[in-house]
């Protein structure tokens, strides 16, 4: 009678605590970045750049619009967005300083998942490589961020005799391209690609955090020659100029411009840089067709944004990053998580990379590390309506850091001065060494495209203080 009677009870707690028997599953993560990608594609509205599975990838999340990256440089960038902090915080300004070196202790995005029982791997680029040179190596990895790691290597490296380069023997830090012979499956963001998928095969039980980092469409723009095919290098448009645009912008401002490209080489780079979009976003949809055919795409978070932004001939010639300029600055962000009600939307709110860590934390019913700089996105992710914090940050310096050369980078990095700028619903607001090398105020309702500089009209006099108020809040904070 008492076995009976105990059964009997037993049986009634398990029916009153379903959950105690029944433990919700944890959500997997795949987190895809791409190296040195703007915003032209055609989820964002490009008319001429072909990227059907990203743009297939927007539907089954969340586009934010104006997402902006806090450094436009590979290393400052990734190890701002990994870490959760700022690159004033992390002490990274340039490509050679890795970021335990100035915050040991730090807990990585990555590292928070290990700690919750997930598996975590990285395949390709996270943190920062030298591309092409150390594609197949560790580059700057963080080996605490990960349990395991893979190193994709095709033959775009040993292609690289036959790359055209602006700068002879220079394929990494100038304009370059190759219409690579072969088939897609050799080149070296395929191949991690497909690690990737092995990955989700093998640990399709969960949880797993993933990591996919591609190297395209960086410099050289390599990929096969179908993909150049589809860009008719006379058909396209080039970037839109204004004349007189460079008379009001400070010299600063003006970095990234080449003046050894006319019209027949701007082409051809355009050509080659929306030919390496569409092989990339190919490997994406790899990724994606892995999720359905796995049936991980109700129970996986998928992630999807760049570095940083990248510019390809505007304001007169400005190609590549490091501009405080909306090319460079701002990026592509899809975030697509099972049964958010503003999945197939797209959002307005300001946001910045630094975001993503808090918002994959929530998500997960994670407890971020402490001192994050950014703020999640899951109100926006519920209600696209949201407005957020409303400002985005984004930094470089100049006399130094990425523009340094030698052995000195990390000296000269903190030799230079800096440039910070604010972006904010309507403005985008630029500082110059605090103002001693020259300002910038831009108003995006009227010019998008950044052409007149706002700074010295006395008509905005009370909009430069204000925003020279908020700028000096968020650096010193």
């Amino acid at each position: 009678m008492f076995t009976r009677s105990y059964s009997l009870a037993t049986i009634l707690l398990v029916a009153c605590f379903p959950a105690v028997a029944q433990e919700k599953p944890k959500l997997n993560v795949l987190y895809i970045v791409s190296d040195d990608l703007n915003n032209q594609l055609g989820c964002y509205g490009d008319k001429t750049v072909k990227s059907p599975r990203i743009d297939e990838l927007a539907t089954r999340g969340v586009r934010f619009d104006r997402a902006y990256c806090q450094y436009p440089l590979c290393n400052p960038s990734r190890s701002s967005f990994l870490t959760g902090l700022r690159p004033d915080q992390t002490g990274v300004l340039e490509n050679s300083t890795q970021f335990r070196k100035n915050i040991p202790d730090a807990v990585t995005l990555p590292q928070l998942f290990q700690k919750a029982g997930y598996f975590v791997a990285r395949v390709g680029k996270l943190y920062h490589y030298g591309v092409p040179t150390q594609i197949g190596t560790d580059g700057l990895d963080d080996p605490p961020s990960w349990m395991a790691k893979f190193n994709p290597r095709g033959r775009d490296r040993e292609d690289e005799p036959k790359i055209f380069s602006l700068t002879p023997g220079n394929f990494g830090g100038t304009p370059s391209w190759l219409a690579a012979d072969g088939e897609d499956r050799e080149q070296t963001d395929a191949i991690g690609a497909e690690m990737a998928i092995k990955l989700l095969e093998e640990h399709k039980a969960g949880p797993f955090f993933i990591a996919c980092g591609f190297y395209r469409p960086h410099t050289p723009y390599v990929a096969p020659k179908k993909y150049f095919e589809m860009y008719p290098k006379d058909k396209l448009p080039l970037a839109e100029q204004k004349p007189g645009d460079l008379d009001d912008i400070p010299q600063p401002a003006l970095v990234s411009r080449r003046r050894d490209m006319d019209e027949r080489l701007t082409r051809e780079a355009r050509q080659a840089y929306f030919a390496s979009i569409s092989f990339m976003d190919q490997q994406v949809g790899k990724l994606l067709d892995a999720l359905d055919r796995l049936k991980l795409a109700d129970r996986t978070i998928v992630v999807f944004h760049s570095d940083h932004g990248y510019h390809t001939g505007e304001h007169d010639g400005m190609w590549q990053k490091q501009s405080l300029f909306e090319e460079s600055a701002r990026v592509p962000l899809i975030i697509a998580a099972p049964g958010m009600k503003a999945n197939g939307k797209s959002t307005a709110s300001i946001t910045e990379l630094i975001d993503v860590y808090p918002t994959l934390a929530a998500l997960c019913g994670l407890e971020a590390a402490p001192g994050l700089a950014g703020e999640s996105l899951v109100p926006q992710l519920t209600d696209p309506d949201k407005t957020g914090k409303g400002f985005a940050l984004t930094q470089v310096r100049r006399g130094g850091g990425g523009m340094a050369k030698g052995k000195n980078k990390e000296k000269a990095a903190m030799a230079g001065f800096p440039g910070y700028s604010i972006r904010t619903d309507r403005w985008r607001y630029t500082q110059w060494d605090g103002g001693s090398k020259g300002e910038e105020l831009y108003d995006h309702t009227t010019d998008p495209h950044e052409f007149t500089n706002l700074a010295k009209d006395p008509a905005r006099a009370d909009v430069v203080a204000r925003l020279q108020r908020e700028l000096k809040e968020i650096v010193e904070k």
